[in-house]
């Protein structure tokens, strides 16, 4: 049995924290500069080059990407070969955030959802914890602004609505959305599970390296119809209109009750603030 520390795992979640809030990961950034070469619109077009001018901006300076440096989302995958010493996972995780949010000078966007008190150091974290086989720990973090997941969706479709139903659905929550989540957006969606597994895949799904095609051809397909609906509703980027509404979309589905037909759309702004490490 590998043993882990606590406190190695704390510094690695303040440090991957501290690092996405101020660098652009390669796959966005460079997602965006095709969005930039492929926009029509002017008034898109400016918007972009500003958007990748921020970037760079960010990267120089050591500055946030954006004034909502999110709340501290978190996809873990723990090998049933290793252990964690000194502390719970959850406890160094939580420690990791404080100290990321804290030692990188960012908002703090945790509120209690009735008081709205702010709990100050932007924990608890949403965690999701998945064991596998080995001794490592993969982490995955994403900085979750509210603007994007305040537009997001779920839906509990009819099995007959079938995979056309699923287009609409999401094609719709874009048009819906507009200009709120700060597009060009990345979109994740979630087929199948069940109400929450749903939720919780369309987000996993968020952390699929962009211009990384799916495995499985009926879902590229399906991202790739979408992702063309989506260019064509005019929304372009931040709503001045234009072709570059979207970076990508990616599909996870998992099997359901043969009497459900559960899917859901999470949003992602053009700010994709999301990094990884294997302990």
């Amino acid at each position: 049995m590998r043993v882990v520390t606590a406190e190695e795992i704390s510094n690695a979640v303040k440090n991957l924290i501290i690092n996405s809030s101020v660098n652009l990961p390669e796959d966005t950034y460079l997602s965006l500069k095709h969005g930039f070469e492929k926009e029509i619109s002017d008034s898109g077009k400016s918007v972009l080059s500003r958007i990748l001018l921020n970037a760079e901006i960010a990267k120089t300076e050591l500055k946030p990407l954006c004034q909502d440096t999110g709340l501290a989302v978190f996809f873990i995958e723990i090998g049933k070969d290793v252990a964690v010493s000194g502390k719970n996972l959850t406890d160094a995780i939580n420690e990791g955030t404080r100290a990321g949010y804290s030692d990188g000078f960012l908002r703090k966007s945790t509120c209690d959802p009735i008081s709205r008190k702010n709990t100050g150091d932007n924990t608890p974290a949403i965690i999701h914890y998945d064991i596998t086989d080995g001794d490592k720990i993969k982490i995955m973090y994403a900085a979750k602004g509210g603007g994007s997941e305040n537009m997001s969706r779920l839906k509990m479709m009819r099995p007959s609505d079938g995979k056309e139903g699923v287009i609409d659905f999401v094609v719709e929550t874009m048009k819906e959305a507009g200009p709120n989540p700060c597009p060009p957006n990345i979109i994740g969606v979630g087929i199948g599970g069940n109400f929450e597994r749903s939720a919780i895949i369309a987000k996993k799904a968020l952390f699929r390296k962009l211009g990384e095609k799916n495995v499985d051809p009926e879902l590229a397909e399906m991202e790739k119809v979408m992702l063309e609906k989506i260019n064509n509703i005019g929304t372009g980027p931040m709503g001045f209109g234009g072709i570059c509404t979207a970076l990508g979309v990616h599909i996870i589905k998992e099997p359901c009750h043969i009497a459900s037909f559960p899917a859901a759309v999470n949003i992602e702004c053009h700010s994709h603030r999301h990094s990884e490490i294997i302990i």
